[in-house]
């Protein structure tokens, strides 16, 4: 295993699988994240104005870079039904060093605004 400490891995919640799909597919082409799942039947216990509230929803996991992480947010924010969207991030402490590799080259720019080359994903 590999230290990780430029990756960070976001959850976030959304209220249906369009949702998460549209926002999952704009995150990957802007190249923000490197990978979305989603997990589809989440059920979700919250409070939402002074009101215990439960509702179904799906959950997106991305990964991305320390670097993309507040484009990454800005985006999600601007393209979420929700009001108040559930953004967070934890670092990654390890990993595989192939799959890290993978990950920071999906997500890396490089001269002119391009995006590298992405190798297959291991």
């Amino acid at each position: 295993m590999k230290p990780a400490r430029n990756i960070r891995i976001v959850l976030v919640t959304t209220p249906d699988l369009p949702s998460a799909r549209r926002i999952a597919k704009a995150a990957l082409q802007a190249r923000l994240a490197a990978c979305a799942n989603i997990v589809p039947r989440l059920e979700s216990h919250y409070w939402w104005q002074g009101r215990l509230e439960r509702s179904g929803e799906v959950l997106m996991i991305l990964k991305t870079t320390r670097a993309r992480l507040l484009a990454l947010e800005a985006m999600i924010i601007r393209n979420h039904p929700y009001d108040t969207p559930e953004v967070i991030s934890f670092p990654l402490e390890t990993g595989n060093a192939r799959y890290l590799e993978w990950l920071v080259n999906s997500v890396k720019r490089v001269a002119g605004g391009q995006h590298a080359r992405v190798m297959s994903k291991p």
